[in-house]
């Protein structure tokens, strides 16, 4: 892992390090509409965007399998070209695989959580733009595994069943044959007769191995089966010979193929495989499994904690018999204070610390990174990718949004390295973080990053959501996202990588509305001109490119020179919410970041006034947009806000202050309307234009 790649290598003095990193950072914020979008300088027309990517003329790919190139931050010789988008009618994406010697994919198209209009879909990527699907099922519940099988058909599940099918038959659904069909799915009654009307994990990821017998994730009815306590039992959905959270195996009759289920036959017998799992999204066979000593991974998704670094994913090597843990242990050996009674005798007693009844990850991966896609890469287009395991996180928080890259060993096993293994965290005040447990820093697998930069760039893409992954026979990799709704294949591509994309760009439009907004407010200009006389122009410049101030200019214009200066750094001001923004966490010295300026820590006891020009920038920034300064209301870790349309914009975390310019939107009963430009929580094309909407009820008076 190439780790000190993440930052400018820079030698020389405090100021000459700020200086370069500010100005690559202005000369981003001069081309982000132009170059990056594929437009000439200068250009006033908008880039086209679709599902949020902004697409210029550049592609990846070639010939007719040549497609939009995006911006997407990737290693060296990568490449993604978006194949499909929400224009193409895409619902929500979950997996795809390739029809077997036919350039052409099928995709599974969940349409959505609690939806039961799923559907399968053919991709021709050679048809023109807009010809490029055929709908081959529709009508299905929640669609989400696609495997080709030992017979070279092609299977595919539902929440409850598994099935096989011709994609390119005349009538798809005549040739649907079910092999499987009573899994526990959506509407489940639990061992105490509880009745669920939507489980938490009910997505039926598959695996056949090469001898024909079927693994099959049957993931937990709940986050952490968490009771009223004291719970003092088992989690009673984890038990038994029909256990949730656990991996079930099917084996064929002789030949390796399951027959097709007539009505009236029960299902094939299963045997619960490994238990202890909360959710196996993310499973990989080795070429050479089951044969001893080969791997069988599986990519665990943890427990929800609201710590943004606990508990870690993990990859686990699964062994038959074997207990993972959930949910009684988290990371290597937590124990779950929930169950410590029943961690203190029976069958789990001392389960994450000394039971062999218990196998501990074999590495853990980024904390709440959600690891929904795991396979080794097997093809020409990219031998330095040969046979090692490729893993997708779809977690929104800073640690997910990327493709991960292991080497592995003979055996298909990553390969350990001691403590400290450090990961990328986007757009963080600490780039890299060590995995630590609460016994502190731990050995793990250390990884590339084939996507490493997918953070919200508002204007050029969403936010990563990548779920299924699949290797053409031509050895391109193909993704979709379910959040964004689109099919990205990645190529070859030449030269060297384009720089990243910052943070939390903020559009030259909106610089313009919010530098209007201070100038119309005489009590906010008169603490803008103290801001900088008594701070950038006494303090300031020299280490941020001079703020672009230049001689000559009037006093207004140094105003707005600094005030647009500002506005355009990466994550400094969230109007509106001061304690959101670098400005004041560098200016007071809060959190991981260098204080700003450097050698300030003195000013507050040497210079008059010092302390209150601090306090004038808080006042800037949180009396910025005209309204009412509300907090999102404790309770879920995030609110879902919208835009005028009803177009999901992203999910925002309890306690985060909003300007709220209608309690009562007048054109959205039951909703507030808000503002809060180029937030870290907002995704896709949403903007401020057409408004942010978040209900009512969402919102409490600020502390």
């Amino acid at each position: 892992m190439a780790w000190n790649n993440f930052g400018p290598k820079v030698r020389g003095t405090a100021v000459n390090q700020l200086t370069f990193w500010h100005e690559r950072r202005s000369l981003f914020a001069a081309i982000v509409a132009g170059v990056l979008f594929g437009l000439a300088p200068g250009a006033s027309s908008e880039p086209v965007r679709k599902s949020g990517y902004a697409i210029g003329a550049e592609t990846c790919g070639s010939g007719d399998l040549a497609f939009p190139r995006i911006q997407i931050d990737m290693k060296a010789g990568f490449c993604a070209g978006l194949v499909a988008s929400e224009e193409d009618r895409l619902k929500f994406p979950r997996a795809i695989i390739q029809v077997p010697g036919r350039d052409l994919f099928v995709i599974a198209d969940m349409g959505g959580w609690g939806h039961t209009d799923g559907r399968l879909l053919l991709l021709d990527p050679h048809a023109p733009q807009g010809q490029r699907f055929k709908e081959l099922l529709t009508a299905v519940e929640y669609p989400f595994g696609l495997v080709i099988g030992p017979d070279k058909k092609l299977y595919a599940s539902t929440a409850e069943t598994i099935f096989r099918f011709d994609p390119l038959a005349d009538n798809p659904r005549s040739t649907v044959e079910t092999i499987i069909r009573h899994m526990p799915g959506r509407r489940i009654t639990l061992p105490d007769g509880t009745r669920l009307d939507e489980s938490a994990h009910p997505l039926k990821q598959f695996v056949f191995d090469r001898t024909g017998r079927l693994f099959v994730n049957v993931g937990s009815h709940s986050d952490d089966c968490i009771t009223s306590a004291p719970i003092a039992k088992p989690c009673a959905a984890a038990e038994g010979a029909s256990a949730m959270a656990s991996i079930w195996l099917f084996t064929p009759p002789a030949g390796g193929v399951f027959p097709a289920l007539r009505p009236g036959d029960p299902d094939p017998p299963h045997i619960v495989y490994a238990r202890g799992l909360r959710n196996s999204m993310a499973l990989a066979l080795h070429p050479n499994f089951p044969d001893a000593g080969y791997a069988f991974l599986q990519g665990e998704n943890g427990r929800d904690l609201l710590d943004i670094f606990e508990p870690n994913e993990e990859i686990n090597a699964i062994e038959q018999g074997r207990h993972y843990g959930w949910p009684y242990c988290y990371d290597l050996s937590t124990p779950s204070p929930e169950f410590k009674l029943v961690l203190q005798s029976g069958v789990y007693k001392s389960l994450c610390t000394a039971n062999a009844l218990y196998k501990a990850p074999f590495s853990l991966m980024p904390p709440h990174g959600a690891p929904l896609a795991m396979l080794y890469y097997h093809g020409a287009k990219f031998p330095e990718l040969e046979g090692k395991l490729l893993v997708g996180l779809h977690g929104y928080r800073p640690t997910g949004s990327r493709v991960l890259v292991y080497d592995v060993d003979d055996h298909g096993f990553p390969k350990p390295a001691p403590a400290p293994v450090r990961y990328h965290v986007s757009c963080a005040a600490d780039p890299t973080h060590s995995f630590q447990t609460d016994a502190g820093n731990v050995a793990a697998a250390p990884f590339d990053e084939l996507i490493a930069g997918w953070h919200r760039v508002n204007g050029a893409r969403p936010q990563g959501a990548p779920v299924g992954l699949t290797v053409a026979e031509d050895g391109a990799i193909w993704l979709v996202e379910d959040k964004n709704k689109t099919v990205i294949r990645i190529d070859r591509a030449g030269g060297d990588a384009p720089v990243p994309l910052p943070c939390d760009a903020r559009s030259q439009a909106m610089i313009d509305q919010l530098a209007a907004f201070v100038a119309r407010d005489a009590q906010n200009g008169v603490r803008l001109t103290t801001l900088r006389k008594g701070l950038v122009e006494k303090h300031c410049v020299g280490c941020h490119s001079d703020f672009g101030l230049k001689a000559g200019q009037s006093e207004a214009e140094k105003d707005a020179t600094v005030l647009r200066f500002m506005l355009s750094q990466d994550g400094w001001i969230y109007p509106g919410d001061p304690g959101s923004g670098k400005l004041r966490t560098r200016l007071r010295g809060i959190g991981a970041e260098k204080l700003m300026p450097p050698g300030g820590e003195s000013l507050p006891r040497t210079e008059p006034g010092y302390t209150r020009l601090l306090d004038t920038a808080d006042l800037l920034v949180a009396k910025m947009v005209p309204g009412t300064r509300m907090q999102i209301k404790s309770g879920p870790p995030q609110r879902k806000f919208f835009g005028k349309t009803n177009k999901e914009c992203g999910e925002i975390p309890a306690a985060k202050v909003v300007v709220v310019t209608q309690r009562s939107a007048v054109d959205k009963p039951g909703f507030s309307r808000f503002f809060r430009p180029a937030d870290p929580y907002l995704n896709g094309e949403c903007s401020d234009g057409d408004g942010y909407y978040i209900r009512q009820e969402f919102l409490v008076p600020v502390q």
